[in-house]
């Protein structure tokens, strides 16, 4: 994930309108084209910079700092204005001829389009400022500030006590929007906004005393942080009242249906198809990761149990995978483990030449920060393409929070050979690569308005990549586990789209996950939790995954002897973050 992260609510997976990218230039007199291009070339750099005073707190989590002092309050005058942008904006865009854009040029056009239009689609029809909580909490933004030195510490603590005057403000008219919420989206506004106290706490006071801002300067920031902390306080409590009426008299279902499903489907994901279409190939493709399961299990039964093998291949896979998932790291060192597996993983890379990895971009393994808590076990936060060479951190959320039964029951599923796959997609050469390579795209809109499921799914196409290239040296049980953690990502679309729109229920899909998918008890209540928090995220991961694995076949095929795994990554990766379907496109035209 990008700087945003998904605990923040904030991933941004835009993409364009399906059916759009067939189109095929037309020839055109030459100094007509010129013009054209020199045109969308202006209109695209002059779009970003009024995105950005529409958008300040994304432009502070891109790198784009003129803006750090203004927090937006989510009022409908502010609304208005921002629904008066994307139609405007939208405007200005379609005047230009498709036909006379590069192919380029053509799939930045899309992704500006889809932006907008997503935006207007969200203002206007999904509505979610009204029915979810947990997308107001002014935490992220403050710690971007806080916690990043792309400034010095006096300039960064200025757009903090401007920042702050806006935060009351930016409560209160988070509950004017509210009407008729989902009470799974309030109980976790309560639980994230309760983090934020990690952000204004007593050491950004002593930073401030300690600091070169004037004395009235500090006497404003102590006064605004007060009101700034009442004013969240204020929330907490609101939101923990509203919980309670909600428990006791209902709530809105937190399932969006067929219809919006498939509008935000085709928003977010691109995938060129429907969602019940993937959702039908994913049903299809687990019946096969099963059987290539059973097969593993078949080879080492043997090597773990004196006892004969259960008829029934998804039991016999199960207690294997149950005897094998004890092996795991113990929970005070689950965090130092995550750190110290990366070099390995940096090493192997390096060593079989599948990517160059920039030895300048550092990656942080980091304990996740409280006010980010309650979504993902693990996330990467990376920076925007304007201040590139700033740190990536590895979220890793510690269990010192957990029961000791859910501990451990976290921990088998996070077992010796998961935790290395789980590092292979977040970190190397997973999101972290991936960010550090869109960072570097020449086009700017590629970089910033990055599709979800090219993301997750070169994250997910890596852990694959990495077994095939002798990660683990091939050993049965790394790759029966891979198995079940691919498994996990095909149930995670079948998950999503039979809780949205068939009507799941918890107890259909714990037995979903635990049964068919063989994951552990714990992940699986925290996968029902994410599912019920998020929709149609959870399918980027098989979408992508499959969409990029099948493309390489089919240039390993085309290719033969000439195809280059590291010149096919790299290529890949140098169109930033565009959806599949479109890099895909400019790499058949070289």
């Amino acid at each position: 994930m990008k700087k945003a992260t998904l605990s923040l609510a904030i991933v941004l997976s835009f993409a364009g309108i399906a059916g759009c990218q067939t189109q095929k230039d037309k020839p055109t007199p030459v100094n007509s084209q010129a013009a054209q291009q020199q045109s969308f070339a202006t209109f695209s750099a002059q779009f970003i910079d009024e995105l950005w005073k529409e958008s300040p707190t994304w432009a502070l989590y891109s790198g784009f700092h003129k803006y750090d002092g203004v927090l937006k309050v989510p009022n409908a005058e502010n609304r208005a204005h921002s629904l008066a942008f994307n139609q405007r904006q939208l405007e200005k865009l379609t005047a230009f001829d498709t036909t006379k854009l590069t192919p380029s040029e053509l799939i930045d056009y899309r992704l500006m389009e889809n932006l907008l239009q997503r935006d207007i689609w969200d203002i206007t029809k999904f509505k979610s400022w009204q029915w979810d909580p947990s997308s107001y909490n002014v935490a992220g933004g403050f710690a971007q500030l806080i916690n990043e030195d792309f400034a010095p510490l006096d300039t960064r603590l200025r757009s903090v006590l401007a920042r702050m005057e806006n935060v009351p403000a930016y409560y209160r008219a988070a509950r004017e929007n509210i009407t008729n919420p989902t009470l799974e989206h309030t109980q976790l506004a309560h639980m994230q906004n309760q983090g934020a106290f990690s952000v204004f706490s007593d050491e950004l006071l002593e930073q401030v005393s300690n600091s070169g801002l004037t004395e009235d300067e500090k006497a404003l920031f102590v006064q605004r942080f007060n009101l700034a902390t009442d004013a969240i306080n204020e929330q907490i409590t609101w939101l923990e009242d509203l919980a309670t009426k909600l428990e006791q008299q209902g709530a809105r279902s937190f399932r969006i249906g067929e219809a919006l499903y498939e509008e935000k489907f085709s928003f977010d994901i691109q995938a060129g198809m429907s969602g019940k279409a993937l959702y039908e190939k994913a049903s299809a493709d687990k019946v096969r990761v099963q059987k290539e399961m059973a097969k593993i299990t078949e080879q080492l039964w043997s090597k773990y149990f004196d006892t004969a093998k259960p008829e029934d291949d998804n039991i016999a896979t199960r207690q294997l995978i149950d005897k094998l998932s004890s092996k795991h790291v113990q929970r005070d060192n689950f965090v130092d483990e995550v750190r110290a597996q990366i070099p390995e993983l940096i090493k192997f890379v390096n060593d079989k030449k599948l990517v160059t990895l920039d030895p300048e971009k550092p990656l942080v393994v980091r304990e996740t920060p409280e006010y980010m808590r309650g979504f993902a076990g693990a996330s990467i936060s990376a920076p925007g393409p304007y201040e590139k060479s700033s740190n990536t951190y590895y979220n890793v959320t510690p269990l010192d929070g957990m029961s000791d039964e859910s501990a451990e029951s976290y921990l088998r599923e996070y077992n010796h050979w998961i935790l290395q796959v789980l590092n292979i997609h977040e970190a190397i050469p997973g999101h972290y690569t991936q960010l550090v390579y869109s960072n570097e795209s020449p086009s700017m809109i590629k970089s910033l308005f990055g599709n979800g499921a090219m993301v997750e799914g070169w994250a997910v196409y890596t852990e694959r990549m990495m077994l095939e290239e002798g990660y683990g040296d091939f050993e049965p049980e790394l790759w029966l586990m891979y198995y079940k953690w691919n498994l996990r990502v095909i149930a995670n679309t079948i998950l999503d789209y039979s809780i949205q729109v068939k009507g799941m229920t918890e107890e259909q899909a714990i037995a979903l996950m635990t049964e068919e998918a063989f994951q552990q008890t714990a992940e699986a209540e925290g996968k029902w939790r994410r599912a019920t928090l998020s929709q149609v995220q959870l399918t980027s991961y098989y979408s992508g995954y499959r969409e990029i694995y099948d493309f390489r076949e089919e240039q390993k095929a085309a290719q033969g002897e000439k195809f280059s795994l590291k010149g096919f990554h790299e290529e890949f990766l140098s169109y930033g973050s565009a959806p599949v379907k479109y890099i895909k496109e400019l790499m058949l035209k070289q």
